[in-house]
């Protein structure tokens, strides 16, 4: 299979990075997101995992991969894919607006990119979250780790995380 490659960004900051479908290890997943591309959303910093900005979408896929290539430690340059009911990202204690767009849905998938080390994937409600790692960023992840560093600071309103083919 030839590789196959997307594009991340965060549009209103300008800033992209390319990143290398994982076809070997989560096939499922990168077919699934694959086929829905182009996806993006509201664009969310982790309050638990540390450094991991992720954006909150749909249902995309005929139904929910498998856990593939699981992970509860992703390094910088991860796309990792997590599975959601819609009480588990509930809790008043996530900030999420009652507005928010994924506010209602029973399934809501969270697409996410690790852009520095130290990452944890251990919620203090629910435990260990372990995400299925779809893809890895190979060109442009210092930009992204400073776009993402400017998220964290000074706000994420406004801004989203898309992801497209390339």
């Amino acid at each position: 299979m030839t590789d196959r490659f997307i594009e991340v960004s965060l549009d209103k900051r300008g800033v992209r990075c390319t990143a290398k479908l994982l076809d070997d290890r989560a096939p499922i997943t990168c077919n699934a997101v694959w086929d829905a591309l182009p996806l993006g959303g509201d664009v969310y910093h982790a309050k638990y995992a540390r450094n991991e900005i992720y954006a909150l979408l749909a249902p995309f896929a005929p139904e929910e991969p498998p856990l593939e290539n699981p992970t509860i430690t992703p390094i910088p340059g991860d796309l990792c894919y997590f599975t959601f009911s819609d009480t588990q990202l509930g809790t008043a204690s996530y900030g999420y607006e009652s507005q928010a767009e994924h506010q209602g849905r029973a399934t809501v998938v969270d697409l996410a990119l690790f852009y520095e080390r130290n990452n944890l994937l251990i919620n203090g409600d629910a435990g260990w979250v372990p995400g299925i790692v779809w893809g890895s960023v190979v060109d442009g992840l210092d930009r992204m780790a400073d776009a993402c560093q400017d998220l964290w600071r000074a706000g994420a309103l406004g801004e989203t995380l898309n992801f497209r083919r390339v």
